[in-house]
Formats: C-alpha cells, sequence, structure tokens
C-alpha cells in the first residue's frame, strides 16, 4: 500500500510551490516530485502591446529580480531595433546588473537559507527563519540586511526605484550617471566589500559540517549551461553561450544565444506549471542540465576580478573541478557577490562611465529578436516577435528556473530516498527535502504568477484517503 507525503508549500523560496513523496508499506521513498501550482501568463497577455514597453512590463513579472528582466527584454528590443547600443549604456546596464547580483543573492544567502546553517537543519522551525538568524546572530543578519541594502540602493540611484525601474530601455538606458552619483555608490563599496569578505572564511568552516547533504542534496552528473565571455572570463550580461558536461568537457561553445532555439527545446509535464526545458540534441529528459552560480563557476575559465579569482581557486581545489553538488549553490552564490562589488567599483572608476552618449534611437528594423542575460538563478531568455508597427505579436520566457526544473526534480528524489521514512514524519527530514530546492533559490513569480496566502499542512495518508499523520506549520 503506498502512501502519499505532500509538503505544501515548500517554505523560504520566492513563489508558490509543493512537493509529494511517494512511499512504499516500509516507508521507502518510491518517487518524489517538485510541484510549482501557479499559472504564468505574460507571454499571452503582452500581446498587441508596443514592444518599447517590454522592459517595463516584463520587470513587473517579480519584485525580487525586476533588473534581469529589464536586461534580458531591453537587449531583446535593441535587436528588434537593429542598433548596437553606446558602450556607456552597456556599462550602465551592467553596472545595475551587478548591483542586483549582489542584492538578490545577500536575501537568498542571509535570510532564506543561512537559518538551516546557522540554527540546523533539525532545529525548531518556529525559530529556524529570519527571526530565529536575528536572535542567534545578529551581526550576521544585520551584514545580510546591510549587503542587500547596497544593491538596492545602487538600483535606486540610478533608476530612481528599489523596485521595477524604468530606466533600461531599448537602444540603452534613459539617462547617463552623474559625477554625485557616482561618488556617493563609490562611499558604499567598503562596507559591502567587508561583509563579503568576513561572509566567505565563516561560510567555508561550516558547510565542513554538512557532509551528508553535500553527498545527497541534488549531487549528480548533469549538464552545465551559461553565458561567458570571448575569453572565457565570467559573465553576466553578455558573450556566448556554453555547455559542459559533467567531467567538465566543452559540449557547445560560442554558441549565438540568438540561436538558442537549436540546442534548447522545452517540456511540459502534467505534475507542473513549470516548463522544462533540455539540451535539444539528448532529448527529454535525458539533456538535464542545470544553470545559475554553480554552471557560471563550473563554465568560466576566470571571473575576471582578484579577489573573486583567488575564491575561485580555493572553490575549486576544495570541492574539485566542475562541482557536481547543489549544495554548493551557496558557496558559488558567495563568490559571484564578491565578483560584482568588485565589478561595481572598476565600471565606476572608469572616467567614461560619466559619457552622457547612454542611448541609441531607432523604430522596428526587425520583427524578432532574442535577448539573453544571466540572471542571479541563472540564463534569461527573452524571444519576441512584433509586426511592422512595433506591436508585440508573440512572446517566449525561458526563465533561469525554468531550466533548473529537471534538475530540482531529480534532486527532490535523491535528497527524500536518503532522508525521508514514510512511517514517521520528521521535522529535519522535510526540512532537507525543502532545503535542496532552496539551492537553487529558485523565483516561482518569474516563470509563473500567482497570489494568495501560505500556510503549511503536511500530511500522510493510505490509498482511502485515512490520515495516518498530520504536522501543520501557520
Amino acid at each position: 500500500m503506498s502512501q502519499t507525503i505532500t509538503i505544501d508549500p515548500v517554505t523560504r523560496i520566492e513563489g508558490h510551490a509543493k512537493i509529494s513523496i511517494q512511499v512504499d508499506d516500509a516507508g521507502a521513498v518510491t518517487d518524489a516530485k517538485f510541484h510549482v501550482t501557479q499559472f504564468r501568463g505574460f507571454e499571452k497577455f503582452v500581446e498587441g502591446r508596443p514592444m518599447t514597453e517590454m522592459p517595463a512590463i516584463t520587470a513587473r513579472i517579480c519584485g525580487i529580480c525586476p533588473v534581469s528582466h529589464l536586461m534580458a527584454s531591453s537587449k531583446t528590443v535593441d535587436d528588434l531595433m537593429a542598433v548596437e547600443i553606446p558602450p556607456t549604456g552597456a556599462e550602465l546596464r551592467r553596472l545595475m546588473n551587478y548591483a542586483q547580483f549582489v542584492q538578490s543573492h545577500a536575501l537568498s544567502f542571509f535570510h532564506l537559507s543561512s537559518p538551516d546553517f546557522v540554527l540546523g537543519l533539525d532545529s525548531n522551525p518556529a525559530k529556524r527563519n529570519v527571526w530565529g538568524l536575528i536572535g542567534a546572530n545578529p551581526a550576521m543578519a544585520k551584514d545580510g540586511v546591510l549587503l542587500r541594502k547596497f544593491g538596492q540602493n545602487i538600483i535606486e540611484i540610478l533608476g530612481g526605484k528599489r523596485v521595477h525601474p524604468a530606466w533600461t530601455v531599448g537602444g540603452g538606458v534613459n539617462e547617463p550617471l552623474t559625477a554625485e552619483k557616482r561618488d556617493e555608490i563609490l562611499r558604499t563599496i567598503p562596507q559591502a566589500m567587508d561583509i563579503i569578505q568576513r561572509t566567505l572564511p565563516w561560510f567555508k568552516k561550516v558547510f565542513e559540517g554538512f557532509n551528508d547533504e553535500i553527498a545527497s542534496f541534488a549531487n549528480f552528473p548533469t549538464l552545465f549551461l551559461s553565458l561567458v565571455h570571448e575569453d572565457e572570463t565570467l559573465s553576466f550580461y553578455d558573450g556566448f553561450l556554453r555547455i559542459t558536461d559533467a567531467e567538465g568537457n566543452i559540449v557547445v561553445d560560442k554558441h549565438d544565444p540568438k540561436r538558442y532555439g537549436e540546442i534548447i527545446a522545452e517540456a511540459v509535464e502534467d505534475h507542473s506549471f513549470l516548463k522544462s526545458p533540455y539540451y535539444k540534441p539528448m532529448g527529454y529528459p535525458e539533456g538535464i542540465y542545470r544553470v545559475g552560480p554553480l554552471a557560471r563557476l563550473n563554465n568560466c575559465k576566470t571571473t575576471g576580478t582578484p579577489l573573486a579569482d583567488k575564491e575561485l581557486l580555493e572553490y575549486r581545489s576544495r570541492l574539485s573541478h566542475p562541482v557536481q553538488s547543489s549544495f554548493h549553490y551557496h558557496y558559488a552564490r558567495l563568490i559571484e557577490i564578491l565578483h560584482g562589488i568588485e565589478k561595481i567599483n572598476e565600471i565606476l572608476l572608469n572616467p567614461t562611465i560619466l559619457n552622457t552618449r547612454v542611448r541609441a534611437r531607432a523604430r522596428v528594423n526587425r520583427n524578432e529578436g532574442v535577448g539573453v542575460s544571466e540572471a542571479p538563478r541563472g540564463t534569461l531568455i527573452h524571444h519576441y516577435k512584433v509586426d511592422d508597427f512595433g506591436r508585440m505579436t508573440w512572446a517566449n520566457l525561458i526563465v533561469s528556473t525554468g531550466h533548473n526544473s529537471l534538475a530540482m526534480n531529480k534532486g527532490v528524489l535523491q535528497v527524500a530516498k536518503k532522508f525521508v521514512n514514510g512511517k514517521k514524519i520528521q521535522e529535519g527530514m522535510l526540512n532537507r527535502v525543502e532545503a535542496v530546492i532552496r539551492c537553487y533559490d529558485p523565483c516561482l513569480s518569474c516563470s509563473t504568477h500567482a497570489y494568495g496566502q501560505m500556510p503549511m499542512d503536511v500530511e500522510i495518508a493510505d490509498r482511502s484517503g485515512r490520515v495516518l499523520d498530520r504536522v501543520t506549520r501557520d
């Protein structure tokens, strides 16, 4: 007689999802699935809108990473207009994008995941949250707030608002950077650098106590997809698509992002509203791959900044290369924060950043365009078709969280088989199943859209529907 354990919702992630775990009579796990229960609709309801509105519209997909959609959407409109944006306009976009990475990664690490590291995966769920973190380690909680504030302040200085700034547009950006604003940002860099440089050593000691989790948190061979620069350095904004395999061999290299459809296809599964992209030549589901910090550090040769490169060398020496365990998304995320702060400083110290030529203007010159950039959670693809008047006729968005769909499902099953005993619900085992999803820092509002309250009710029931055990969280 099989039973089903349902975790609804998955906690400390952005958006709405649940996990179902099938167990047999002996309490052994036979199957597990990650269900995204929201429904997306942006691709459909943007039809008929002017293409110039797309960056502002798609930024509303999410309040945590609107800048990521601004970047990909603006690049798509650049392609539709067939323009080359001014170099300073491109650098200002990169500046905002680095700030987005810092603030988003800080939210994921300090507020969503660090309660597990500080309080323990088996700790009381009533305290295993940001409030418990404040009580147990107030300095770390404060660092998380300050580091996120650093990134959000840059976004606000550049775009006028911390959330949904309408500054990045087709052709570049709306206005240049002033010396006063540049200096205001520069003054905040030392504090941000201090925070990340004390957080990295702390985490490198802490993660050594999670060997069982490292071994089973989505630790399996897959492909890895990301953008890289021509010189093989880490890229957050432009470059070529690269795919490597689990041994570090390059499978696809220097692939034009506009031709993503040659290597990426999408599948739909009946248990989730989240699409499941896969590597087209290998087919579905064999073409499983991962994106995001883990993939980017696996795919690049160097980060291109000195402090982050030093950390990357240690990361690879400690973990081997390429890194397989999704637990190490957390470690990779911290290295990317350090890299982002270094790049922000580098861009601001270049005198050309104050150049006032920041936007190219044109009308529609192509009926189809593609824009690809890296979001904190991974590669983000916007693909639009327009009529001769620049009105949207079709859109397809392949969002970072979607790329990881197959890996998250496989990871949930691996963790459940390792830790779950279906005879009796234990808080720690359920939290570990959720925690493997938090490694990916999924942004489900980016890939789907819904609203509502999020109570949690976990039940074990037999085939007749009789509840055998139950745990409830308000």
